[in-house]
């Protein structure tokens, strides 16, 4: 069984007469410690499959499972939990409390999942220290560089132990520089076994994963394999590699 499975999974909005579909009749696994990007321009569909994956959204139609619960038909509270224990998040702003210093805000997962403050401040630090921001701590967002700020957001991201991280356009408000360097965190963390998801519009950010999936009008139009040994990738349109995994 895969982490996620998304199945026929459409989702459909309504202006006045005329129906929109975001995402439409979309079939997906993403396989427990995989690395993968989701790709396509702006109003590709991408977002809406994030926020489906993510479990920030429902679907119109479809069947969604994750870690072996299905939850499509599932609450806003149940959603809001489930977010909260298996699914990370790192976004482009970095979307830190000002007002809070860099460990306060690692803290925040655990507060809204019940864990007592004195673990909370331990698994924090453990989780600074992982991503090299362990002496920035008492710092507040503003006293750090875009980077550090996005470590902090990773930290965060990281610090209850998800099955699954969703990072937005992680690298869009960073310059290049700095960008590779959280590309290469990205890498190390998939390498320990996370499992990562990667959306971008942007094809060299995309490149760094092993697997691509393209979305265009709300429809996986390529998906691209390429972690076979020795080959270059064999790909159809809506398919998976024609090229068997090594």
């Amino acid at each position: 069984m895969s982490l996620v499975e998304l199945r026929n999974v459409s989702k459909i909005y309504r202006l006045g007469e005329e129906e929109i579909r975001a995402l439409d009749d979309v079939t997906l696994d993403i396989e427990e410690g995989e690395f993968i990007s989701i790709i396509g321009p702006s109003g590709s569909g991408k977002s809406t499959l994030m926020h489906i994956l993510g479990c920030l959204d429902s679907p119109s139609k479809g069947t969604i499972q994750l870690d072996g619960v299905m939850i499509q038909n599932a609450s806003s509270r149940q959603l809001a939990a489930i977010r909260n224990r298996k699914i990370g998040f790192v976004f482009q702003f970095f979307n830190l409390l000002p007002k809070l210093n860099v460990v306060q805000n690692v803290e925040l997962p655990m507060i809204y999942s019940g864990v007592s403050a004195k673990e909370r401040r331990h698994r924090a630090m453990e989780t600074l220290k992982m991503v090299d921001l362990a002496n920035r701590a008492k710092h507040r967002p503003s006293q750090l560089s875009g980077g550090q700020q996005q470590r902090a957001a990773i930290a965060r991201a990281l610090v209850n132990n998800p099955r699954l991280v969703f990072a937005d356009e992680p690298t869009g408000n960073l310059d290049s520089h700095t960008g590779d360097s959280i590309l290469q965190l990205f890498r190390t963390l998939s390498q320990e076994g996370r499992t990562i998801v990667l959306v971008t519009h942007d094809p060299e950010i995309a490149a760094v994963t092993p697997r691509r999936i393209e979305i265009r009008d709300g429809k996986i139009a390529l998906k691209v394999d390429t972690t076979l040994a020795g080959l270059h990738p064999h790909v159809r349109p809506g398919g998976e590699t024609l090229a068997p995994r090594t």
